[in-house]
């Protein structure tokens, strides 16, 4: 119910106007919660992305190929974003298309140096960038689970930036979280293999940035931006089937809140937000902030 529910922005109670629940039974989305599938062959080495394609193979031929959720497949591609199949439950048929990405892959892909950090990074931002505003003109909530550990963070002295660069930083932020609330997408990170050094950096990272100079290039990476859009990050581990079963799950049972955000003193004016619930040992996942304007 509604009273069970508390909005604060920039910890201040925010009146909600309105509350709808979803769930697979009672009351369904229309339109459906569209899952996304991010291919990255950009960002990971070909015999990682030949195990990742045979983890997504197995959860698209689960129950006969019968899928809970429409499912979209896209591929990163040293190019652009490759759409290979628009939202279909057929898992049998998007595992067939995912089947032919290993004789593709070494013309569509820069695995491992191929490409700087920094050429890697940007394109993969601008790329989910553009993913979010040609989403934000579709209906429905999506639930973008990208297939691989992310682009490099940037986090070592070398990567050091100007001003002007810090400025930018702070504009692409500003952009993608805006284009990801609008397209309503939450995020997701899954990832094979083990925990390395950079696993858990992410995790310093969560607050929102309220100032250009206080961006880093952290702050646009994909856990970052996951948790942030009120997604997840699940992995590296060796079972990225459980993974993906794990996102979407969160298409099953949800609410959507609405409230008026206070006037703003400045353009790109960071607000915090918390949504909490009235019941012990209960949290709920959001997005946990927004930009807002004059």
């Amino acid at each position: 119910e509604l009273k069970d529910f508390t909005l604060l922005d920039n910890s201040q109670p925010n009146p909600i106007l309105s509350m709808h629940a979803f769930d697979d039974s009672a009351q369904k989305p229309h339109p459906p919660v569209e899952v996304i599938l991010v291919f990255d062959t950009v960002n990971m080495p070909f015999s990682v992305v030949s195990n990742v394609r045979q983890e997504v193979e197995k959860f698209l031929s689960q129950n006969g190929g019968h899928l809970a959720q429409p499912v979209s497949l896209l591929f990163l591609t040293n190019e652009s974003v490759d759409v290979r199949f628009q939202p279909s439950a057929n898992g049998n048929a998007l595992a067939e298309e995912v089947g032919k990405l290993d004789n593709r892959l070494r013309t569509i892909g820069r695995s491992g140096g191929a490409w700087g950090a920094i050429e890697r990074a940007e394109f993969s931002i601008r790329m989910l960038t553009a993913i979010a505003n040609a989403e934000a003109k579709r209906p429905g909530r999506k639930l973008l689970i990208w297939c691989g550990s992310g682009w490099p963070l940037l986090n070592t002295p070398q990567f050091q930036t100007t001003p002007k660069g810090q400025q930018l930083r702070f504009d692409s932020i500003v952009k993608l979280s805006s284009y990801l609330r609008e397209a309503r997408i939450s995020v997701y990170s899954i990832s094979l293999g083990m925990p390395g050094r950079d696993t858990f950096v992410y995790e310093d990272y969560l607050k929102g940035v309220r100032k250009a100079e206080k961006a880093n290039s952290v702050n646009l990476g994909l856990k970052v931006i996951a948790v942030q859009s009120g997604g997840a990050v699940f992995g590296p581990d060796n079972d990225m089937t459980a993974q993906i079963n794990r996102c979407v799950r969160d298409a099953q049972a949800f609410y959507t809140l609405s409230f008026d955000p206070p006037r703003a003193d400045h353009a790109n004016e960071f607000h915090d937000l918390k949504v909490l619930v009235g019941h012990p040992g209960l949290t709920a996942r959001t997005n946990t902030g927004y930009y807002n304007q004059p």
